[in-house]
């Protein structure tokens, strides 16, 4: 049996950074301190006008295939998470492949799922390497949530910020992933919603649970987003604490969504465990919804916080409503 083995990862990040000072430059009136300290966040990356979600994609993946000199015909399959593909068809994943001179018998598909995608596309990954379908596979996480926010919406432009990452998993002899669990309640779909951007016009679409202040076209309750993370999260770290028979305590690292500081340490509380093996590392980037974890990940490797046989858990969990958690030993090196 080969399982999967999460490798070297890249991380793409547009060239335009906004920072807290350039808001108090154009926007005086709003309360950037007070915004900085809740939601832990200094600064944004905004893609360009002309830069989209394959843009970034194939930007990330050609990092990470030029770093670690991988041969692109090794790669079998393409997985990627984007809620902003460039079209509504074709599939964003299909023009990866081809910009990225990959073969055509390589697999490849778009998943939309936001912040708990990474956990899911690394279970997915695992599953197609179990029953040999791949032995290779690159995981692309690419949002471009900026383009749905109002330059005048205070509350979501001091959060969102666009970013691209790519991940190599190998099969491998070990098994260092899982178990997993996922859940969903799509009740909860009104609580983070991007509306007119699909077939079904606003007029017919699920209406916000409160008035919407800006003109943005996404729309997010902030609270309900938080009550429902301090909900689900606790039992489903306990079912995947005794689906592993592993003790609270013997977990070195919880790689949690990085949604605002805010909402991890009333979580982090809520758990009741050591703030220290929760990092909250999204000041310099800020919430890029399903590339948060792989950001994570990368940043405590190149620190030397995360290193090999380190068990952690990952914790993905917001829109959708969807949540979803998985164990995970890194067996990779830096040196390699």
């Amino acid at each position: 049996m080969k399982y999967a083995s999460i490798g070297p990862i890249a991380v793409y990040l547009p060239q335009k950074c906004e920072t807290i000072e350039d808001l108090k430059m154009e926007h005086p009136e709003w309360e950037l301190d007070e915004i900085h300290q809740k939601t832990g966040i200094y600064a944004r990356y905004i893609s360009a006008p002309d830069e989209f979600a394959s843009d970034m994609a194939v930007a990330a993946a050609n990092q990470l295939i030029e770093k670690y000199a991988i041969p692109r015909e090794s790669i079998d399959f393409v997985l990627l998470c984007t809620q902003t593909p460039d079209y509504p068809i074709p599939t964003t994943a299909c023009l990866v492949q081809h910009q990225l001179g990959l073969r055509i018998d390589c697999g490849a598909l778009d998943y939309n799922l936001g912040c708990s995608g990474y956990v899911y596309g690394v279970n997915l990954a695992d599953g197609l390497i179990r029953t040999e379908v791949a032995s290779r596979i690159l995981l692309i996480t690419v949002e471009t949530y900026t383009k749905y926010i109002d330059t005048n919406d205070r509350s979501l432009r001091t959060i969102f910020g666009d970013a691209a990452t790519a991940t190599l998993i190998d099969a491998s002899e070990e098994q260092t992933l899982g178990p997993f669990l996922f859940g969903t309640d799509g009740e909860g779909a009104d609580t983070l919603i991007a509306y007119g951007k699909g077939m079904r016009p606003e007029e017919l679409s699920l209406k916000p649970r409160h008035r919407r202040r800006w003109a943005s076209s996404l729309y997010m309750d902030g609270a309900e987003l938080m009550r429902f993370t301090n909900s689900k999260i606790p039992p489903l770290m306990e079912k995947l604490l005794n689906k592993a028979q592993v003790r609270k305590e013997e977990i070195d690292l919880f790689l949690m969504h990085q949604a605002t500081r805010k909402m991890l340490e009333s979580l982090i509380a809520t758990l009741d465990i050591d703030p220290a093996k929760a990092p909250i590392q999204m000041e310099k980037v800020g919430n890029t919804v399903s590339s948060t974890i792989p950001i994570l990940i990368h940043e405590l490797r190149a620190s030397g916080r995360l290193t090999p046989q380190m068990k952690t858990v990952m914790l993905g969990f917001g829109v959708g409503l969807s949540w979803g958690g998985g164990f995970w030993r890194d067996t990779w090196s830096q040196g390699r």
